[in-house]
Parts: C-alpha cells; structure tokens; sequence
C-alpha cells in the first residue's frame, strides 16, 4: 500500500506545479499525463492524485499561480512612466520566451475547447486582467503625452497582447529570441510620439 504524503506537505504540491506547469508550456496541456509527471518528480501516481485528485485541478491550480506570479512580476514596475511600463511587460514574455517556453495561458488558449469550464473561465480571466492593466497603461500614456495611438485603449490592449503572443509563436518556431524582442520592440516604438522636429516639419 502506497503511504499517502502529509496533507501539509506544500513543497510537494508545488513540485507537482512546476513540473505540470513546465510541459504545459512546452507541450501544451493535452500533451502530458499523469504518469508523465510522476515519472519526472519520482513519485507515484497515487501521490499526485493525492494533491490533484484531477487533471481539470490541477489544470486550474496552474492557471491561478501562474496569473499570481505574473501580476506579481509587473508590480515590479513601480511609477515609471508608460513606455517603461510597456517595456516590462514585453519583457515578461522574453523571459519566458528565454527558458524555451511559452505563455501558459497563451498555450492553453490554443486548446480552449478541450478545457474544463473552470479552466477556460480562469484562462480568459487572465488575458482580460492583462487587458485592464494595459488599458490603464496606455491612458496613462495618452495623459502624459508618451503615446500615441488611434482607436480605443481596450483595442490597442488587445493587440499588443495578440502581437506578443504571436511574435512568441513564431520566435519559438525559429529558436530566435532576438525575433521577438524585435518585435517587440518595433510594436513599442509604433506607440511612440514622433520628435518634436518631425512633428514641426509635418506642421510647416
């Protein structure tokens, strides 16, 4: 009979997630098992059934720490204006990006219909999350003067994150990291003002 792991054991749990969450960027949530993560912890599936009695639960376990941590991450960014702000959060994805995986929620969203409810409630909470804070980053960007751009925030929110999450896409497609940060970058330089003399220019 197989020992059951103390209920308080919380650095099993999070082995369990990070290993889970590490195919999921990798190999998309469909692309593992159980037996797979068992295999890689060295515990048996018993065990991890224990603190994950389902898939769909730990699927949903995954999706909320990775939104904590991420949320957590741009916190970071302090006062700074704008485009600083916009830098960090491109920056977020490059770093991911750097340890040869991909979002999780982006991986996930490829594979919406195949989710539990719950999950596929807690995926579109994450990007709609990311949508607001980048709604109030651009407005912040339009108030200070440090962007610009045409249409609503709530739009150009969503193309930026729809830009990243392709540019990640399609760098990861080519092992090229330098690809994405030219993206990125190109994506942020497009929400630039242009310089004053230019802007003179333009008026004569």
């Amino acid at each position: 009979m197989t020992s059951r792991p103390p209920r308080g054991d919380r650095s099993t749990r999070s082995h369990i997630l990070d290993a889970a969450e590490r195919m999921v960027q990798s190999r998309g949530f469909n692309g593992f098992s159980y037996a797979d993560v068992a295999a890689a912890l060295a515990i048996s599936k018993p065990a991890l059934h224990y603190h994950f009695p389902s898939k769909a639960e730990l699927g949903l376990a995954l999706v909320r720490r990775y939104e904590q941590r991420f949320f957590e991450a741009l916190s970071t960014v302090g006062d700074r204006d704008a485009p600083a702000r916009l830098e960090h959060y491109a920056s977020l994805y490059a770093g991911v990006l750097r340890e040869q995986r991909m979002c999780l929620c982006g991986m996930l969203a490829a594979e919406y219909r195949t989710l539990s409810e719950p999950m596929q409630q807690s995926v579109v909470h994450f990007f709609e999350r990311n949508e607001a804070w980048l709604s109030e980053v651009l407005t912040l960007g339009q108030r200070e003067r440090t962007l610009v751009f045409t249409g609503s925030t709530h739009e150009k929110a969503r193309m930026i994150i729809s830009c990243l999450e392709g540019a990640m896409l399609v760098a990861r497609l080519y092992g090229d990291l330098d690809m994405f940060q030219t993206t990125a970058a190109s994506l942020l330089a497009g929400l630039a003002p242009a310089p004053a003399d230019e802007t003179a220019d333009t008026a004569g």
